[in-house]
């Protein structure tokens, strides 16, 4: 094979290996133990229902809500006013993001000392404590339970939202890389979908139900620990950063089946270790300042803020009323929602079937295009729809639509891609910068959106609308294609756009250390 970039030629690659059962199993206990608790937790706070009518303290609130003013009440005898109810709902709500970003922030130390399966592992822990503590939160009358919970499981999905796409980066054959790695975002959808089913009134979402469905995000996290420690650590894992080559050819060997070409992927995983040999482990500090790895940091940041700022959790949070102003019944929204999630998913999971005909780039930018159109066009509908009730109905469209748009590319690909385009030596530190940059955009948008809405009102979809053009501009000039490529074939491709020189394959092949352009730093996590 011939990177015509560049011209430089590189390891015939192995015979295109099959979707193995151990594969498939390893993926489904790694994803539904981890990202699936970001998604559950994502959306179970938002969904407990409107019960009654009206009470003592003022209008109708979640029950949840109705719980905390209730205890505040047996405590010290009077209700709490309107505004210390939102601020301490709003302070439940935003511990989510901020213990996401706590946990993102030490996902590298986890991942270098334990692994990628055992960080795993360990952090259910998180998700467990979370678990009881919000299931016996109504028995002990503390609200504060489920605040301090909100944290835990906030660092629990930190800490997977970066390891798991790692790990499945790392376990899948280079021909099915695309399709594993957007499991990540499948299991964060099948979370919130999930999460919308049990919280229905009639199920869960009610005034008694409530504790049991804020604890069964335990229920993953228990699965996980029974099944996942049968499975193998990630080979690359094992080989580049372990040393420990036996293991990683039998971990191949399961994960690929028996007439799989072991020693060719084997040999592709040296290539990769003597290629950045003069790298070392890099720092968080040292990423930020070393050349060869520039562009490759400058798009992680891109894409991960581009997905949180074009406006998805902003959609989500303006589309109940939407529904309303269509003249859904506020009662029967729920159901309208849930069909959102069904959608949501769907179109996630068109797009592991089809990632790896079309490609990464085609995915992210159709994404965009879509989200774009349809954020203008709410938009124009939003403003008009006094005028013209009719319009309303044009708004749910768009809703839908820019779901549809957002599911295939903005929201599963980026997963694929920050695990392709750096290689092992740099991959913990750039996914603690993923992780980080991840929920600070994600802390912003709940944060800012509701007073941006308030200031401006359907002109804030202008803005999201702003980031997706800006967003795809940067996707077609600067990213390149990644499907059906190596990992060194990729930072190939990146290396003219960085200024330096990458390793030619004659010094790779003798395994001649290569003495890149700039000075690097050997330096511990």
């Amino acid at each position: 094979m011939e990177d015509k970039e560049i011209g430089t030629p590189l390891p015939l690659p192995h015979t295109e290996a099959r979707l193995q059962p151990t594969l498939v199993l390893t993926t489904l206990s790694a994803a539904f133990g981890s990202v699936f608790q970001y998604g559950y937790n994502i959306a179970v706070i938002n969904t407990p229902h409107k019960v009654g009518t009206s009470n003592r303290w003022g209008p109708v609130f979640q029950v949840l809500k109705s719980f905390y003013n209730d205890t505040h009440f047996e405590r010290h005898g009077t209700f709490m006013d309107e505004n210390t109810l939102l601020l301490l709902w709003s302070c439940t709500v935003s511990m989510f993001p901020l213990g996401g970003l706590l946990g993102s922030l030490v996902v590298g130390l986890m991942v270098n000392k334990w692994g990628r399966k055992g960080t795993l592992l360990i952090n259910n822990v998180f998700a467990i404590t979370s678990a009881v503590l919000m299931g016996v939160s109504k028995v002990a009358r503390a609200f504060e339970l489920i605040i301090l919970s909100r944290v835990l499981v906030g660092i629990c999905a930190g800490i997977a939202y970066s390891t798991l796409p790692m790990y499945l980066g790392e376990l899948a054959p280079q021909n099915l890389r695309g399709a594993l790695g957007t499991m990540t975002e499948v299991f964060v959808i099948i979370g919130v979908l999930l999460a919308q089913i049990f919280s229905l009134q009639a199920i869960l979402g009610n005034a008694t139900g409530w504790p049991i469905l804020l604890a069964l995000t335990g229920v993953p996290a228990v699965i996980q620990l029974l099944s996942l420690p049968f499975f193998p650590e990630s080979p690359r894992y094992t080989l580049i950063e372990k040393g420990d080559g036996e293991t990683a050819r039998q971990a191949l060997r399961r994960l690929r089946g028996q007439n799989y070409n072991v020693e060719a992927e084997m040999e592709e995983m040296r290539t990769e270790e003597r290629t950045e040999q003069a790298e070392g482990h890099l720092s968080v500090l040292n990423l930020f300042t070393f050349r060869p790895l520039r562009w490759q940091l400058i798009s992680i940041v891109v894409l991960m803020a581009g997905q949180q700022l074009s406006g998805i959790n902003a959609v989500n949070y303006y589309a109940d009323v939407i529904y309303t102003s269509a003249g859904v019944d506020p009662t029967q929204s729920q159901y309208v929602t849930l069909g959102s999630g069904v959608i949501n998913l769907v179109m996630t999971l068109v797009s592991a079937v089809i990632i790896e005909r079309l490609g990464r780039r085609i995915l992210l930018l159709s994404g965009y295009a879509i989200c774009c159109s349809a954020c203008l066009v709410l938009t124009v509908a939003l403003l008009l729809q006094s005028k013209a009730p009719e319009l309303s109905y044009l708004s749910i469209v768009c809703v839908f639509s820019y779901i549809v748009g957002h599911s295939i590319g903005p929201s599963p690909v980026p997963s694929v891609v920050r695990t392709e385009i750096v290689l092992q030596s740099s991959r913990t530190a750039a996914f603690t910068v993923d992780g980080a940059v991840h929920w600070l955009t994600n802390f912003i948008v709940g944060l800012a959106f509701p007073s941006i809405q308030v200031a401006i009102g359907a002109y804030s979809f202008l803005v999201f609308a702003g980031v997706c053009i800006l967003t795809a501009a940067y996707i077609y000039v600067v990213i390149p294609e990644t499907k059906g490529r190596t990992f060194v074939e990729i930072n190939c491709a990146f290396a003219k756009r960085n200024g330096v020189e990458f390793p030619e394959e004659k010094e790779v092949a003798t395994a001649k250390p290569h003495t890149p352009s700039l000075p690097t730093k050997e330096t511990a996590f």
